[in-house]
């Protein structure tokens, strides 16, 4: 990884506000950069975070790469449907991070892996061994797991290639007008908001097909099938829409139903085991928060 150079023009602020907004760090964070001489205008470093600049001048942030350190494994318990000599299917719980990465240095699903299952180490990279997809830390459900380098390029193929099938499970805001439908809207980084995604006409192809399940006050229950990946896909698409996922804070607009946690769950998986061609199912019942999320807005299942 290499180090990541920010470059503002000043407006006459205080640079840890003007610096903070433009990379997405916090005030804090730009601050402890300046300190380390890593500020710099017109050649001369900038290390107090209140400085003001005439407006108009460059300002160059220089945000160091992350040091990463191979994961290790920890004994967190993880629960495991399906193992073989080729992959798993676990369910990830909400809150857990999938990989090691800057300010989750461990306690991922990566550690948890290493520890419960047999010959991962080094399988698809040290800094992520065995992971084929990826969920936000706050949502939950099923992720396949490779356990060999073959198996692992298998199931990127089968990935791209929309061969594996993933539903997702989805309460979102309001009452939707027709029972079924599709959003087919590229996505790609939010120009305005670093820490999100947005869709965007120059952005990465993504496609994501909803179906109605059950209605209760004020929102939706969905069945949501995704044929592509993109980060925060669902999240995106369904906000584009007029219809957040319920208990969303980066894209719900903070009035919608009172919910216990972010309403997104990974349900079911269904793919050819790349090796022995059985078609493999998979589902993970609704975890208790979700179904008290439920259960308050008048959902029955």
């Amino acid at each position: 990884m290499t180090d990541t150079e920010y470059k503002v023009l000043s407006d006459g602020r205080r640079l840890d506000v003007l610096l903070s907004e433009a990379t997405g760090l916090s005030r804090s964070r730009v601050a402890s950069l300046m300190e380390d001489g890593l500020c710099v205008s017109g050649g001369k470093e900038i290390r107090k975070a209140g400085t003001k600049l005439a407006e108009g001048l460059e300002v160059i942030l220089t945000v160091p790469a992350p040091k990463e350190a191979i994961p290790q494994a920890e004994d967190i318990p993880l629960e495991i449907l399906y193992e073989d000599s080729d992959l798993a299917v676990v369910i990830k719980p909400r809150g857990m991070v999938v990989h090691p990465a800057a300010g989750h240095p461990d306690g991922t699903l990566v550690n948890a892996l290493l520890a419960n299952l047999d010959s991962l180490g080094g399988i698809g990279g040290e800094l992520r061994p065995g992971i084929v997809h990826r969920l936000d830390k706050e949502t939950s459900g099923l992720m396949l797991v490779a356990k060999n380098d073959e198996t692992q390029e298998a199931l990127s193929r089968m990935l791209k290639d929309r061969e594996i099938e993933k539903h997702y499970r989805a309460l979102a805001e309001g009452k939707f007008k027709e029972p079924e439908g599709e959003i087919d809207a590229p996505i790609d980084r939010s120009k305005k908001d670093r820490k999100k995604m947005a869709v965007d006409p120059e952005g990465r192809p993504a496609l994501t097909r909803w179906k109605v399940l059950a209605e209760g006050h004020g929102c939706t229950l969905l069945d949501v099938h995704i044929l592509t990946g993109r980060t925060h896909q669902i999240r995106v698409h369904l906000k584009s829409i007029g219809h957040p996922v319920c208990g969303d804070e980066l894209y719900g607009n903070g009035r919608g139903v009172k919910v216990p946690c972010l309403m997104l769950h990974a349900y079911s998986l269904a793919f050819e085991h790349p090796r022995t061609k059985e078609k493999m199912t998979f589902q993970a019942p609704l975890p208790e928060d979700f179904l008290k999320g439920l259960k308050s807005n008048k959902i029955e299942i």
